[in-house]
């Protein structure tokens, strides 16, 4: 009877695994008592985000790869490598890793545990798991929304130092960590790169090494172009188009100038909804208070520009009075014929009096305010003046920012 090679290939297995289990103490590290266990690890992205700046934190899904040798599995056969199943992990030593800043980590097991272990002939092991961690993400939102990130994700040994276990990156600096473009899902930032180190963590308990994946993050500008700073832009030149209607349409300029008021706070309010209620302010928080600012300003002027159309016409109501007065002397004295052409030549204001015209104190105002004129100028081109400085600052450091990190790349 003939068995067919799968049956004795099999079977040879089985007897590599009971011949090294045999013994087997998976409660010691390899080299235990002596050597230092060299942990290699590289990480394979397969999904990047959401990033909340609410929370300061962002999620990650990857495949976290660890290999390390271990002497006590090393065989002689004709099968190269055993690709084992996972329940094979639970007879053998495994490192204690774990990743210092997560806030929430899911191990994915559906179908199955989503993990792959594999023994080479000299001894190597081969341990990768699919995870989704939840990790802190420190930010700084002082340049917000033209601001830049650098979120870690960092991972070592819960209870062996240094001089037990070392972590080091498998393929260098460069290619440990592989986050393929596809794999970002992102809306508000661009992933532009990351950066990979090794620390040294040091506590009372000793030093630990601890690897470390910074994640590189700049902040899309779009989105609030669109929402926050195009409609700021534009109430605050609907604003300054109120120094164009006549002084004397006080109704029109006063609920101009009030609703814009109203509609840049209801603005500034909804810009800050979506962060964190820091105790700084932001780059959008100054664009907000200086628009404000001309805003309000453009209501400012047109109370004074009322005022001094006030003072004016009170002026000029005190004046017609008093040459009432002056003419009803002239008449009760009996020359008031003789006096009336030389009087009209001087002043003609009496002469509308004196033939009982009603000339409202405003009407004597008509025009155009020299303060309205002034500002005309003024308002636009301080306003143009802010944004130019403004964007060429921020805009400045986020291109710089940019070159700086490709730089580090």
């Amino acid at each position: 009877v003939s068995f067919p090679k799968e049956c004795y290939a099999g079977e040879n297995i089985t007897r590599i695994l009971d011949r090294l289990l045999d013994g087997y103490d998976n409660w010691l590290r390899p080299g235990s008592g002596g050597m230092i266990t060299e942990v290699k690890t590289d990480i394979f992205v397969t999904s990047f985000g959401p990033v909340s700046d609410v929370e300061m934190e962002y999620t990650i899904d990857m495949f976290f790869r660890q290999t390390w040798v271990d002497e006590r599995l090393k065989y002689d056969g004709a099968v190269e490598i055993l690709s084992l199943n996972n329940k094979m992990v639970d007879k053998i030593w495994t490192p204690d890793t774990f990743f210092r800043n997560s806030r929430k980590s899911i191990a994915h097991n559906m179908t199955t545990p989503n993990k792959l272990f594999r023994i080479m002939q000299n001894g190597t092991v081969l341990y990768t798991m699919r995870l989704t961690i939840v990790a802190e993400c420190p930010m700084r939102l002082m340049d917000f929304p033209m601001d830049g990130h650098t979120c870690p994700l960092r991972f070592g040994s819960y209870g062996y130092t240094n001089s037990e276990i070392t972590f080091t990156w498998r393929k260098g600096l460069e290619a440990s960590v592989d986050c393929p473009q596809e794999s970002i899902s992102l809306l508000q930032y661009d992933l532009v790169g990351q950066k990979l180190s090794t620390e040294t963590f040091k506590s009372n308990t000793g030093d630990y090494s601890v690897m470390v994946v910074h994640f590189l993050l700049q902040r899309k500008l779009g989105y609030y172009l669109i929402q926050t700073y195009i409609p700021l832009i534009m109430v605050v030149v609907l604003s300054q188009v109120a120094f164009w209607i006549n002084k004397e349409s006080v109704p029109a300029r006063t609920v101009a100038s009030i609703t814009t008021v109203l509609t840049m706070t209801t603005l500034s309010i909804s810009a800050r909804q979506s962060l964190p209620k820091v105790a700084y302010a932001t780059a959008m928080d100054w664009f907000i208070a200086v628009c404000f600012a001309f805003v309000a300003s453009a209501l400012i002027e047109f109370a004074a520009v009322n005022y001094f159309a006030t003072l004016e016409a009170n002026r000029l109501k005190k004046k017609k009075n008093a040459r009432q007065k002056k003419m009803e002397v002239l008449a009760e004295s009996g020359g008031l014929m003789k006096r009336y052409n030389s009087i009209a030549q001087s002043d003609p204001l009496p002469i509308f009096l004196l033939q009982g015209s009603a000339v409202h104190p405003i009407s004597a105002l008509a025009g155009t305010s020299p303060i309205d004129q002034y500002s005309r100028i003024m308002f636009p081109l301080a306003f143009a003046l802010f944004n130019l400085f403004y964007w060429i600052i921020y805009l400045g450091k986020d291109t710089m920012e940019q070159a700086r990190q490709v730089w580090v790349k």
